[in-house]
């Protein structure tokens, strides 16, 4: 009854943010030039980067949740980059949630792992052809379930980390809904043997956004920093990697940084205040970003909330840089529920310091698009700028719910 209640008013608020009249926008500026890579299938959620071939430049790998399949995208270099980008379909992934690229065989040629949910939760391995010619040919592809990962929770972002200092590359996944948790595959001798892959669990779960790896504490291993919507864990946290060898079996004890009071959306971690310690940034539905500064007590977080512009979506995800080149970090944000003259990607500058809630919002994706996912800050065309990238999965076109794909937004600055 209480879930159906939720869903009620998460329905009504909806309904009535959708039947505003549209918003003038125009004093945040003119949106920035789009430029689509990719949008062949329907459900783009979330964009992840990698050097696939080594030319030194940023790849892409997106699954399509709707669509049912995850593609692979490689830079064409600054001629091409504001045209669709080469792309080979790896695999078929139902109710994809994540897709990351990481040569998991150590054999020189870049691999994808998937993480899906729906009816399929299951995690796949799409592994590359041998020969790097046939990167881009889809038959040369080969995808694997991970048999630990077969029926058993809903996926929804993975990882790849060497966690346990032996053997190969480790994957660290979160999943949401009932038995949910967070935990680690321990990579076998022979990584090719998907049916000898290990899960340990490390804490429960509810509906895990954003895992990423950083030595928290300073102690020279990697911790695991991780935003959860919804549950008693809800929140942004950090799991205390407990060693090598046969530590690393123990527990991993929990510690809350803030949020618990929040519905925390996408997460990210940089230097907002250029004062040589990472804060930690969250998006959260509802209401604006929230930052979490480092006290000078052990394990002790100070909060503070960049209150949210107007006509906007609801928060979805955040990153941090320097936009404008004044040498300041900035903040971008992506939003969902957008459209109806609400715009769902802007970035805020502040005058003074990040706590003192001087921050001027500035457009990017104008009003179309509706529900935006995970950012990468990058310089896509080599310019000297940052750009955007970023997908967006639902844009009712010719009455479908297609959506404007994968993209980046170029740096007018």
């Amino acid at each position: 009854m209480r879930a159906l209640f939720t869903t009620l008013l998460i329905l009504l608020a909806t309904m009535a943010a959708s039947s505003l009249p549209a918003a003038d926008n125009s004093d945040r500026g003119a949106p920035w030039p789009l430029h689509v890579i990719d949008e062949s299938s329907r459900g783009a959620d979330g964009v992840r980067l990698a050097d696939v071939n080594g030319d030194g430049l940023p790849d892409i790998a997106t699954g399509w949740e709707e669509g049912g399949v995850t593609r692979v995208y490689l830079h064409p270099g600054r001629a091409g980059v504001a045209k669709p980008w080469p792309a080979v379909t790896v695999g078929p992934t139902p109710s994809v949630e994540d897709a990351v690229l990481v040569d998991l065989d150590a054999d020189g040629h870049t691999d994808v792992v998937t993480c899906c949910e729906g009816g399929t939760r299951t995690m796949f391995v799409h592994w590359a052809p041998k020969d790097s010619a046939a990167y881009l040919d889809p038959a040369a592809w080969r995808t694997e379930p991970i048999v630990a990962s077969r029926k058993t929770m809903a996926w929804m972002f993975c990882v790849p980390l060497q966690v346990d200092g032996r053997r190969g590359i480790d994957l660290v996944a979160g999943a949401k809904g009932n038995g949910a948790r967070i935990g680690w595959f321990e990579a076998p001798e022979n990584p090719r043997r998907l049916d000898q892959w290990r899960w340990h669990p490390v804490s429960p779960a509810s509906w895990i956004m954003s895992l990423r790896a950083a030595d928290v504490d300073g102690d020279g291993d990697l911790d695991l920093l991780a935003s959860d919507r919804r549950g008693e864990l809800r929140g942004c946290r950090w799991l205390e990697n407990p060693g090598h060898g046969e530590r690393q079996l123990q527990p991993w004890r929990n510690h809350f940084i803030g949020g618990q009071d929040r519905e925390v959306m996408f997460m990210t971690v940089a230097d907002l205040d250029s004062d040589g310690a990472d804060e930690v940034l969250t998006a959260v539905k509802g209401s604006g970003p929230i930052v979490f500064r480092r006290a000078e007590k052990a394990d002790a977080w100070t909060p503070f909330s960049i209150a949210m512009p107007e006509n906007l979506g609801s928060g979805k995800g955040v990153a941090v840089g320097d936009i404008d080149r004044d040498g300041r970090p900035d903040v971008v944000l992506s939003c969902e529920h957008a459209g109806d003259g609400r715009s769902g990607v802007v970035w805020l500058c502040c005058d003074k310091t990040p706590a003192e809630q001087a921050w001027t919002a500035h457009e990017i994706s104008g009003p179309r698009g509706i529900k935006f996912d995970r950012l990468e800050l990058l310089d896509l065309d080599a310019d000297g700028d940052l750009d955007v990238l970023a997908c967006e999965e639902s844009e009712p076109a010719a009455g479908k719910r297609r959506g404007l794909g994968v993209f980046w937004y170029e740096n007018p600055n």
